[in-house]
């Protein structure tokens, strides 16, 4: 039995080297793919393609290469497999779940799905820029297509009762359309009646408060100066972290590289300021992740839910707060030259917690956030189920944003080309972000409940004692367990709009006065 043992343990430690490469491989990729959108020439588009096209050819065969199959096998059937660890074991059902999948996949579909989203994502961009979908509706329908393709063969693999749950699965596991229907329905309808208690109050904000012009300079040392606060390292020789422009704001990286980007408005300053707070969080998950899992399958995060429940604490329940602002006011007054100095708190707080139905999700107030994402959720689903089809998508949306928000969209750069996603083919993200928001109430009551110095800790100008809860209770876990069970362990319970809604609730009746 010790040879056996010996076995297993060689066995398991050659899958986990592999499981290495495959993750140097895969955020190789991921900084290619963001100097794509940050510091590539125009013209190099077609190169680009090419050489994601590649980098996912061998990321494919490496995870499809029958030799993992035959440790995987080696592995499970092993007399002594039952003595792995809780950890060991995790690692071991990871790679066996995305080998299972991977090697459904044929490897043409996937080089060619990696080819057409870089296509994709630069045809988007050029039609928005000229506010025509039709330039890239032909580009969005292949790729469709191609994801389709790859649901339907992921169903089988997975074991999803429709091919959208199976894309549902790649962001958040184990989670399921028509239990997603069953919590938005209920969110949405709470959501609605606080929108319209807060529309229908008399005491309503001054925006002219925060619609002043601030230089894409000054905005720069605003941008510093949260990162600063979060403890997000951009300066420093020992740096893991930098901020970058992009059209789409967004958070790439492993570790100790850890990239965000943002983009500067000078007639909208508060954009820059609550997206980097939005990627701050996102780089806070990834690099407080347990170092001693860093490049095993467990060592990353517990899908896309909880890590959207970390920027969305940071930007909204911090970021928006009387408490953050109480510390950070005086500090924007200075870093804009005295453009805010007439400005009080309580008109600044109010102002920058507007709430009212809008047409751009990245600009989305916290209460009808998340009705954006229903509408994209339900699009999503009804484009998978064939009832639409992707020529159809604008006047779909449209129609949706007026009977939800009562909102009429100008044109297709603010409506249905509005996010980059679809775009790079990540069919089944969407919601991911309000399930994200569901969690982080959820994760506040608890926090509210453990940490409850921690908003005068805010008011103080520290953030470290309430990011390290963070850690401790979130990122620290990792991939170790599914989104579901991680939330009951560390909350108690399933998925609840509950807490999230109160706090919507108790925010909102204040500022509103309903």
């Amino acid at each position: 039995m010790a040879e056996t043992r010996e076995t297993l343990t060689a066995d398991y430690n050659t899958l986990l080297a592999k499981a290495r490469d495959l993750f140097v491989l895969g955020w190789t990729q991921s900084l290619v793919s963001w100097d794509m959108e940050t510091k590539m020439p125009p013209r190099g588009i077609a190169l680009r393609s090419e050489q994601l096209a590649q980098l996912s050819q061998i990321g494919y065969r490496m995870a499809t290469d029958p030799e993992v199959g035959k440790l995987l096998d080696k592995i499970e059937k092993n007399p002594n497999y039952e003595t792995l660890s809780e950890l060991e074991k995790r690692n071991v059902y990871l790679v066996r779940k995305n080998y299972d999948e991977q090697t459904k996949l044929p490897e043409k579909l996937v080089v060619d799905t990696a080819k057409q989203q870089a296509i994709a994502i630069d045809v988007w961009k050029k039609a928005k820029a000229a506010k025509n979908y039709s330039l890239f509706s032909p580009e969005l329908e292949k790729l469709f297509e191609l994801r389709k393709q790859a649901a339907e063969i992921l169903m089988g693999v997975k074991k999803t009762a429709t091919p959208y749950d199976a894309l549902l699965d790649l962001f958040e596991p184990r989670v399921l359309s028509d239990q997603i229907a069953k919590v938005f329905s209920e969110l949405r309808g709470s959501l609605v009646s606080i929108l319209q208690k807060c529309v229908a109050s008399p005491k309503q904000p001054d925006l002219s408060v925060i619609q002043r012009k601030v230089p894409a300079n000054n905005q720069e040392e605003i941008s510093k100066e949260l990162a600063r606060f979060l403890e997000y390292d951009i300066e420093s020789k020992n740096a893991g972290g930098r901020i970058d422009t992009t059209e789409h704001p967004f958070t790439t990286g492993y570790y100790d590289d850890v990239r965000i980007t943002t983009h500067y408005y000078e007639d909208l300053p508060a954009s820059s300021l609550f997206s980097v707070m939005h990627e701050c969080g996102h780089a806070i998950y990834e690099q407080n992740l347990n170092r001693d899992w860093m490049y095993q399958p467990i060592g990353v995060s517990s899908g896309y839910g909880f890590h959207e429940s970390q920027s969305r604490f940071v930007e909204n329940i911090v970021g928006r707060s009387p408490e953050f602002w109480t510390h950070f006011l005086p500090k924007l007054k200075s870093l804009t030259s005295n453009v805010f100095a007439d400005v009080d708190l309580d008109r600044f707080v109010h102002a920058i917690n507007q709430v009212r139905p809008s047409k751009i999700r990245v600009e989305a107030d916290e209460v009808t956030y998340c009705l954006h994402i229903i509408i994209r959720f339900e699009i999503e689903k009804a484009l998978f189920e064939g009832k639409v089809k992707v020529a159809e998508l604008p006047g779909v949306w449209n129609q949706k944003y007026m009977d939800y928000l009562g909102v009429k969209i100008e044109n297709d750069s603010e409506g249905v080309m509005q996010d980059t996603h679809w775009a790079s083919g990540y069919f089944g993200y969407f919601p991911s972000y309000a399930l994200g928001n569901i969690y982080s109430g959820q994760l506040l009551h608890k926090l509210d409940t453990e940490l409850p110095s921690w908003r005068q800790q805010i008011i103080e100008g520290n953030f470290h004692d309430a990011k390290q809860w963070m850690a401790k209770n979130v990122h620290s876990y990792g991939a170790l367990y599914d989104p579901v069970d991680m939330l009951k362990k560390i909350t108690g319970e399933e998925i609840n709009p509950t807490h999230y809604i109160n706090y919507l609730n108790t925010k909102f009746s204040k500022l509103y006065e309903y």
